[in-house]
């Protein structure tokens, strides 16, 4: 769970710097925040599930 809030911290975060930091940057950035936001997801279905 922690995990999932200092994601969606970082999240917030990049978000508020968009206008800063270039678009390829923003792209990298929130492409790798959305696969920790996947694995965190995908580990949570299959520790519920065991």
């Amino acid at each position: 769970m922690i995990a999932l809030v200092a994601a969606l911290l970082l999240l917030g975060i990049v978000l508020g710097a968009v206008a800063q930091i270039p678009l390829p940057l923003t792209l990298v950035l929130g492409a790798l925040i959305g696969c920790w936001l996947i694995v965190f997801a995908v580990r949570e279905r299959t520790h519920r599930s065991q």
